[in-house]
């Protein structure tokens, strides 16, 4: 299967499941509801989940016991977007070229559908019907799924710290050191945890765990870079939200740092120790490498 079909597959079996899930999901406000389904529902990438897919049946694991890891960590994303796009964060007004949850409803309701999104993830790994995952693979998968909403958090909070402080920042390899380990928690976290989740519920050991997370580790830092890339070099139309916005924020970035030229050479340097990490799997690690090289290709 190449890259573009699987990307195609695993997206088309996320949002079925989350359709089906919140559609059936005792909310009885109506509003709230709605309001959640808006950004659930409201499309991109499902790059989380396709990591939890292609790195679940690579151990031989079921899409249907894939299906509540992958939806969890979707949620876990959407309600950290939904918070990062309000007025006291980031206050952006587009996301995936529509209106950002708070534009669309209110403040009051966006921060409750976010919350009610968080908690929504760790329903659907606890009620769902598995196949091959025993009790123990699903605690590990909720304590990794916890920390590492605990460190998005925590990224969150650095990067808030460091909007409009550019200026006052010494360029130096103290800056790089501080900025990847931003990174390495807002964003990269949720990319290590859909990696992990996936080889949990195929029953991974404990050293396959260490080298994807090795894998994740890169392209999660290597897809932070990209972002930071196509601030500059894209549109809005294309990106889905406001181009520049970093630039305009004064925030800390890699292009801001390095060079732009500099920045897109380390997210290539990044992608291929990724490739490197997974040739020390036994498996077929044909779609994670793809995946890998989507991340420097893609235009948003």
């Amino acid at each position: 299967m190449n890259l573009s079909n699987a990307i195609e597959l695993y997206k088309t079996q996320t949002e079925s499941f989350l359709t089906n899930k919140i559609n059936s999901a005792d909310i009885e406000d109506p509003r709230l509801k709605e309001a959640m389904e808006y950004s659930l529902l409201l499309g991109g990438k499902r790059l989380r989940p396709f990591l939890v897919y292609a790195t679940g049946q690579m151990f031989s694991a079921t899409l249907s016991d894939l299906d509540a890891p992958a939806a969890a960590l979707e949620a876990i994303h959407t309600y950290s977007l939904i918070h990062d796009d309000l007025p006291a964060m980031d206050d952006d007004a587009l996301r995936r070229g529509k209106p950002t949850n708070h534009k669309q409803f209110d403040e009051a309701t966006a921060i409750l559908a976010g919350d009610t999104l968080q908690t929504f993830a760790f329903q659907l790994l606890a009620d769902h019907k598995y196949q091959n995952v025993n009790p123990a693979q699903i605690i590990k998968m909720f304590s990794v799924l916890s920390q590492a909403s605990i460190d998005m958090c925590a990224g969150q909070s650095i990067d808030l710290q460091q909007t409009d402080t550019l200026d006052n920042i010494e360029k130096n390899q103290d800056a790089l050191a501080r900025l990847k380990n931003m990174h390495r928690l807002k964003t990269g976290a949720l990319i290590k945890a859909s990696v992990k989740l996936g080889a949990i519920a195929g029953n991974a050991n404990e050293g396959e765990l260490e080298i994807l997370s090795n894998y994740a580790d890169a392209v999660g830092l290597a897809f932070q870079v990209w972002d930071d890339v196509l601030d500059i070099t894209s549109d809005t139309e294309t990106l889905g939200k406001p181009q520049g916005s970093d630039l305009d924020a004064n925030k800390m970035t890699y292009p801001a740092l390095i060079g732009l030229q500099d920045a897109k050479n380390k997210a290539t340097k990044l992608i291929d120790e990724a490739v490197q990490a997974l040739g020390l799997l036994p498996y077929n690690t044909a779609e994670l490498k793809l995946l890998a090289q989507y991340i420097i290709e893609r235009d948003h």
